[in-house]
This record gives C-alpha cells, sequence and structure tokens, in this order.
C-alpha cells in the first residue's frame, strides 16, 4: 500500500523508535490528525514544542520582526 520508498523510511524511523512500522504509521496519523483538528495544519511554528526559557527582551512582542529579520529601513 505504500511506495517503496516511504515505506522503506517509515520502517527505518520505526527501528529507530523501538516499535513495529503499524505502530509507527498508527502514532503518525495520530499526530497528523490531532494537528489538523487544533487548527495546526502544515504551520511548523504552531507545531514547534521547543520553549525558550532565557532571558528575552521586554519589547519582544512589539520588535519580533526586527529580531527576527534585522533592521529595515
Amino acid at each position: 500500500m505504500l511506495p517503496e520508498p516511504l515505506h522503506e523510511r517509515a520502517l527505518r524511523r520505526a527501528q529507530e523508535k523501538g516499535v513495529s512500522l503499524g505502530q509507527f504509521i498508527r502514532d503518525s496519523l495520530t499526530a497528523a490528525l490531532l494537528g489538523e483538528s487544533v487548527g495546526l495544519g502544515g504551520d511548523s511554528l504552531l507545531r514547534d514544542k521547543a520553549v525558550y526559557r532565557g532571558a528575552a527582551p521586554k519589547d519582544t512582542a512589539e520588535e519580533h520582526d526586527r529580531y527576527l529579520y534585522g533592521e529595515t529601513e
């Protein structure tokens, strides 16, 4: 049912995680469908689970574009 290259990649990832291919596919589908149901879709920013715990400027909300992309004009 899966194209051979995809099957091979999924099998390797399942082995890395120490689970069966079937379990890996179920987990992957669950994660994908959960993301859709909460409106995350393909937005990698919203799916990112990393949290920065260090000090940050107090004006980050207002100046995030400057911090991310640098000065403009």
